[in-house]
């Protein structure tokens, strides 16, 4: 069995209203880069591929370049977990029977209790069919394999609110949000000289966040609430 393991970057936004209570865990996520970890099972070989990934595109991106790496193998079947608040979830089996292979290594990110996770399972076959319950405890245990051996680091709650400024304090909102280690995004400037703005911001700093861009603008800034939930 050879393995490799990396690090992740920090996950992903949501609202401030998905604070965790004190008798919730937090939520986790993979570490940075890609773990690596794989068996030999009846002579096939099973690739375990762990990576975190903060959208759909990223993760499909990943899928895509897997492929690429593996053009010989028989089946690159996967799970994808996505989101803190609302969660997505996608699997797929790439022709092995229905239910043997993307389920499974779904189960095993959610039972690693991980979010914004693509584990992938590229599968070598070896000569010997292993039939449905052989497929299922295959692919689900490369799965959690791969997804023991990956780093992970506890899943930062943050926020995405919206602004409207005149396009004069641009440059005032961008030093205030760069101070709290926030960012700012979709720009969308209006006929009237204002600018609409998407700051994201780790929750616990809304608050003091938004006291500051008040000040810095003097007052000259609205609010326009929480952005669409991830």
């Amino acid at each position: 069995m050879t393995s490799r393991n990396c690090r992740v970057s920090i996950a992903r936004a949501f609202s401030s209203t998905n604070s965790l209570t004190n008798n919730q865990h937090p939520q986790r996520t993979l570490d940075d880069g890609v773990c690596i970890s794989e068996q030999i099972i009846k002579k096939s070989r099973f690739i375990g591929i762990a990576k975190h990934c903060e959208s759909w595109e990223e993760a499909q991106a990943t899928i895509e370049s897997i492929r690429a790496e593996h053009p010989k193998a028989r089946h690159i079947c996967f799970g994808v977990v996505l989101g803190s608040n609302v969660v997505q979830e996608r699997a797929n089996d790439d022709s092995e029977p229905t239910g043997t292979a993307g389920a499974p290594i779904l189960g095993g990110i959610k039972g690693e209790g991980l979010t914004d996770t693509l584990c992938v399972v590229v599968r070598y076959f070896g000569g010997i069919k292993l039939g449905a319950g052989g497929l299922i405890r295959a692919y689900g245990s490369t799965a959690r394999q791969v997804l023991r051996e990956a780093s992970t680091k506890v899943l930062i709650p943050k926020s995405v609110f919206r602004i409207s400024s005149s396009s004069a304090n641009v440059g005032q909102i961008y030093d205030i949000v760069r101070r709290f280690n926030g960012s700012v995004s979709d720009e969308v400037y209006q006929s009237n000289g204002d600018v609409q703005l998407s700051v994201t911001c780790e929750t616990t700093t809304v608050e003091r966040m938004e006291q500051s861009l008040l000040d810095g603008t003097r007052g000259e800034i609205l609010f326009l609430g929480d952005s669409a939930n991830e």
